[in-house]
């Protein structure tokens, strides 16, 4: 597997060794040792979730907050989607700022997005299995959210107003200026 650190410092782009040949493929997507040795640091998974979503879907930008903050490694295991990482660490010189990845099952890359952000996606294919390893367990009193479309991120989701759907409860979040961090 190779490492790519993105603009945003500890949020890396995973890239597996994929084995193809006439039977079908082979990789690892994940290997703990190794993992903490890619990124530098070490990160302990305790919980993981998968979700199915339908084109258009806007899974909005998700956060959890303070000592409940959520480090995560995720992926496509059908599908394609834009995934969105928000630097919303206070103290860091990218705070505000993002990057987006298409992520499929074709590619079959990771992306580690660490304590500190907020996370989100849009399903670009017809459906799309998205799943992710989390390093802390979920707390429905710590979790915290920005639009997707907040005009300060300018996120690009790369399908129309018009293609696009959101959860009522995303609908209700907050702008970056306005959340809770």
């Amino acid at each position: 597997m190779t490492f790519y650190e993105t603009k945003l410092k500890g949020c890396f782009i995973l890239q597996p060794n994929v084995f193809n040949d006439e039977r079908g493929y082979f990789f690892e997507s994940f290997n703990k040792e190794r993992f903490n040795k890619g990124i530098g640091a070490r990160v302990n998974f305790v919980q993981d979730n998968q979700s199915f979503s339908t084109k258009g879907v806007v899974r909005a930008i998700h956060y959890q907050l303070r000592e409940h903050a959520q480090a995560k490694l995720v992926r496509v295991l059908s599908g394609r989607v834009l995934d969105v990482a928000v630097d919303l660490r206070n103290d860091s010189p990218t705070f505000g700022d993002h990057i987006s990845i298409e992520l499929s099952d074709d590619n079959k890359r990771q992306l580690f997005i660490p304590r500190g952000f907020g996370h989100g996606f849009v399903t670009l294919s017809e459906t799309a299995e998205f799943f992710y390893k989390c390093d802390n367990y979920y707390n429905k009193e710590a979790e915290g959210g920005i639009i997707y479309n907040d005009d300060t991120l300018k996120i690009d989701w790369k399908l129309s107003h018009d293609e696009i759907k959101v959860s009522e409860k995303d609908l209700a979040l907050p702008k970056l200026s306005k959340a809770r961090l």
